[in-house]
């Protein structure tokens, strides 16, 4: 998601990572998403992938240059993760969620929701620091691989594909560490900014306007009311398919 300033909710959430790390560190489970039987089994505290992907952010479709990447970030939350699913659900569409490890953890029931309803994970760190980049690359480190950690243990076993920096605060660092384990950096084309709470119209408006610039669009289901997400995801879904595009995932 983009950087904002004065998000009193980021706050509480960045202090309550504080007294979860140590428990999320404990409690390592690895498993590639729709991968082989064999790497769906548990392992130790951040394993490497079985594969790495590229370091470089990603922005296109798996679609190819008509394809559209939904993404929803911030979550789980209990009152709008639901309603975003629902909404997904009705238009036949899957998404990417990148999901703060506190949010997960609280919410593995709404995780393992995610999962099954076939949409992807993505890792946005324990606690949505976008000051990130300015930090020790052992703090980048605990923040990616608990995360990780902690997603994958909400889910029941089903690991992050892709690492979103908060703010977009990436280093080549926090690059180079998430694609080593499996987890491909990833942007956006779009932003929506409907964290700012703009109005329905006006999120709709950005989407439409934007969507040229690139496939993949920014959206939010935590943090705040996010009920003009839900709306213009109800609008803006329906008008992209009437525009002849498809919904896929970020390539990998």
């Amino acid at each position: 998601m983009a950087r904002h300033g004065g998000r009193g909710w980021y706050g509480r959430v960045i202090a309550a990572a504080v007294g979860v790390t140590a428990v999320a560190a404990a409690t390592s489970v690895w498993t590639a998403q729709a991968g082989p039987v064999d790497e769906q089994a548990g392992a130790s505290a951040h394993p490497s992938a079985p594969r790495t992907v590229p370091v470089s952010i990603a922005h296109a479709s798996d679609k190819g240059p008509h394809g559209v990447n939904i993404t929803i970030d911030d979550g789980p939350d209990p009152v709008w993760t639901p309603q975003v699913l629902q909404v997904l659900k009705e238009n036949g569409v899957k998404a990417t969620f990148c999901m703060v490890g506190t949010q997960a953890q609280a919410h593995p029931d709404l995780v393992k929701a995610v999962v099954a309803a076939g949409h992807r994970l993505c890792d946005h760190t324990v606690s949505h620091d976008t000051t990130m980049d300015k930090k020790a690359e052992s703090y980048q480190s605990q923040q990616i691989l608990d995360a990780a950690d902690m997603i994958t243990k909400a889910s029941g076993g089903v690991r992050p594909q892709y690492y979103r920096a908060p703010g977009g605060a990436f280093t080549p660092y926090s690059r180079n560490l998430a694609a080593k384990q499996g987890m491909r950096p990833l942007g956006w084309n779009v932003d929506t900014k409907d964290f700012e709470r703009p109005g329905t119209e006006a999120i709709v408006a950005t989407v439409r306007s934007e969507v040229a610039n690139g496939p993949t669009i920014l959206f939010h289901d935590a943090g705040g009311d996010r009920s003009q997400t839900v709306a213009a995801l109800r609008e803006c879904l329906p008008w992209l398919k009437q525009q002849g595009y498809s919904f896929g995932f970020p390539v990998r």
